[in-house]
């Protein structure tokens, strides 16, 4: 009998519909054992997030060869450009909508944070480097290999790529689904997050919204630059979509959105240098969601804003979150200094504020990643790019596998 696949988008679908299903249903002796499996995962994902970072940045500089500090300038100014159009773009529907659906002067002691369930027992992995350091040193020994006549390093570059290839198809891949069920599991067992969510129901709503928005324009332009059917190419990406709604996170997602990218037609070479870089620098979603909750928050507690104050707001955020998408919920712990020193938060606004940034984590962290895969195809066809190369499928020739 041919063995039945299921593909990775179906199992992630099927992992999140169960963990939500069983977590009312399930005792806590028997969560605590998915939670704990989550725990040890996301202790091993840490330790090799960075690993990635520097097994394929360093490689795809590499072979990139001299344009390699060229395309990571021009990654970066697009990246922190699409970062602040999606801020800007935040602030102008909260300014027009939310006046009119939010309550003014509520207590923010009436909202509670649910606590998620314990796991039975946690193993400390620490990673040999944090995100940061990673990306700095694969910039540094890839441009210095670009420039250098020698292929010992440049052999030992590629063969740790190979490494880090192999341990994501084999280990990190396979497993997602089963991490992402569990975190879904907790949620639904304990309560958490649900109970924030019901309160700025119609807020998230038009987050939602929003976001769709972002990624449909983001994937418009880049149609236009590869010549390709945008909503094909965003369809394409949805498995990276629904990995960032489990996992929360851009760099955890990183092997499902290389996968995707070089999927829609991407050279290899470009989509391992864009993806792990976007995965740090590009933050499309989170702005958006940061800046959306912040204004609501203010609008809340009847406090003054204006444009010039938000303008100077969304500009610091694109660099003060660098590196943040690393780990769940980064990227509202980054920017707890500008929320306090630039928008007046106290500490109840802060707690406030992370708070209904987790229970929307997940949906930023997608829109962050999906949109990664625009700027792939966009620094593609910038490079060079007229058509698929020959080891890259075609649209037509990848719709007929499917």
């Amino acid at each position: 009998m041919k063995k039945l696949h299921i593909g990775l988008l179906p199992r992630i679908l099927i992992a999140i519909a169960l963990g939500i299903l069983f977590g009312h249903c399930l005792p806590l002796w028997l969560v605590r054992i998915f939670v704990t499996f989550n725990t040890l995962f996301s202790e091993f994902l840490g330790f090799a997030i960075p690993l990635i970072i520097v097994g394929l940045v360093t490689a795809a500089i590499s072979d990139i060869g001299k344009g390699a500090g060229r395309m990571l300038v021009l990654t970066t100014l697009i990246a922190y450009a699409a970062t602040l159009l999606s801020g800007f773009l935040s602030y102008a529907m909260g300014a027009s909508f939310f006046p009119s659906l939010i309550q003014k002067g509520v207590p923010l002691e009436q909202i509670s944070e649910a606590q998620g369930v314990l796991p039975y027992f946690s193993v400390a992995i620490p990673p040999a480097m944090n995100v940061m350091t990673a990306l700095i040193m694969a910039f540094t020994l890839g441009l210095g290999l670009a420039h250098t006549e020698g292929d010992t390093l440049q052999k030992a570059a590629r063969q740790f790529r190979d490494i880090i290839v192999r341990m994501i198809s084999a280990v990190i891949l396979p497993l997602l689904p089963l991490y992402i069920f569990g975190i879904f599991l907790n949620m639904a067992h304990s309560g958490y997050v649900f109970s924030i969510l019901a309160i700025f129901v119609k807020i998230i709503g038009l987050i939602f919204l929003l976001h769709v928005f972002v990624l449909v324009l983001q994937y418009s332009i880049a149609g236009l630059f590869a010549r390709r059917n945008p909503f094909r190419l965003l369809a394409r990406m949805m498995p990276a979509y629904f990995t960032a709604l489990g996992t929360q996170s851009s760099a955890a997602t990183i092997p499902v959105t290389l996968r995707q990218t070089i999927a829609n037609g991407v050279r290899p070479g470009i989509a391992g240098f864009v993806i792990p870089l976007c995965a740090t620098i590009h933050l499309s979603g989170s702005t958006l969601k940061i800046v959306a909750c912040a204004l609501a928050l203010m609008i809340m507690q009847s406090m003054p804003y204006d444009f010039p104050l938000f303008a100077g707001f969304i500009f610091m955020l694109g660099i003060t979150m660098v590196a943040a998408p690393g780990v769940p919920g980064g990227a509202i712990m980054a920017s707890l200094g500008i929320l306090q020193s630039m928008l007046g938060f106290d500490e109840s606004a802060q707690a406030l504020m992370i708070a209904l940034y987790i229970a929307m984590d997940s949906f930023g962290t997608a829109c962050n990643v999906t949109g990664d895969g625009a700027i792939a195809l966009i620094i593609d066809r910038i490079t060079g790019r007229s058509m698929p190369s020959a080891s890259q499928p075609t649209e037509a020739e990848h719709n007929n596998e499917e």
